[in-house]
């Protein structure tokens, strides 16, 4: 795929790409760059893994995103849409749940926490049996913090972006929950690109909406779903479109990401033939 050559000039050590598309016969990869086996430090992509193991649970009755968790008044699924008030890495509270979109790391952690109480199995060991296991993520664990903590391979995240584009492992309705925009309305701060009104989050996903400045493309569709690692790595899905592109990479997230991430996401969507820029 041409548009994944854009990587070659990327300012970074060592990178790796995909792009897949579901189609009339299923999830296939149009197009890789770089080494599928080496291993990433995902950073904050690791959040859409470990709420896709919270996921898995409610499907298994073994908690439900309305449970209370967190601060006084926050749920499951506040914690998910970083909607339960807590401070970005501690425990101190800053809103009332439901009233900011407060990125927190601690609520991820606060999440890991209350499905080890209530299944009384390790964090890491549930991410693992209830998802990388059965998507065949063969090298990927978590490492430390279900904010930030999994290692993974190109083709551990690409099973997992298939995932995604065509779930087996939870029903489409929590799925649906999961990708489509939680608590709508609130306002919020993005990492790395300022201040967004709305700030549209899922469940564990970031939700492109209007959101601009953004690290994907004005491209992609407003129901682009993903995240990005501050290690340099991102994940996005745009259901309109049927794409998933998983980009990893040795370099933190900086100037040089804000720009090459939605040249790259553009062009992907472009030489596909989908997006805004296609006039599709």
């Amino acid at each position: 795929m041409d548009a994944l050559r854009q990587l070659d000039h990327w300012p970074v050590g060592t990178a790796a790409a995909v792009v897949l598309r579901h189609g009339d016969e299923g999830v296939s990869q149009v197009g890789i760059s770089g080494d599928p086996e080496v291993p990433f430090r995902l950073a904050s992509v690791s959040k859409t893994m470990s709420a896709y193991a919270l996921l898995v649970a409610v499907e298994e009755g073994a908690l439900a995103l309305d449970d209370p968790a967190g601060p006084e008044g926050s749920t499951v699924a506040h914690l998910l849409a970083h909607a339960s008030g807590l401070a970005f890495a501690s425990s101190r509270v800053l809103a009332r749940p439901g009233t900011r979109r407060i990125y927190s790391n601690a609520g991820f952690d606060e999440l890991g926490r209350h499905l080890e109480q209530v299944t009384d199995i390790p964090f890491a060991t549930y991410l693992a049996e209830a998802v990388f296991v059965p998507l065949g993520m063969k090298a990927a664990a978590l490492t430390g913090s279900p904010a930030f903590g999994v290692l993974a391979t190109l083709a551990d995240v690409t099973a997992f972006a298939a995932e995604l584009l065509a779930p087996t492992l939870v029903s489409a309705a929590t799925f649906e929950r999961a990708t489509s925009v939680a608590f709508p309305g609130l306002h919020g701060i993005l990492p790395g690109f300022g201040a967004q009104n709305p700030n549209d989050w899922g469940l564990g996903f970031e939700i492109r909406g209007h959101k601009s400045p953004h690290w994907t493309a004005p491209a992609n569709s407003p129901r682009t779903f993903g995240h990005f690692g501050r290690s340099g790595t991102f994940l996005w899905v745009d259901p309109e479109a049927s794409v998933a592109c998983v980009a990893l990479t040795d370099r933190d997230f900086g100037e040089w990401a804000a720009a090459a991430w939605p040249e790259l996401s553009a062009g992907v969507l472009a030489e596909l033939g989908v997006g805004a820029d296609s006039g599709a």
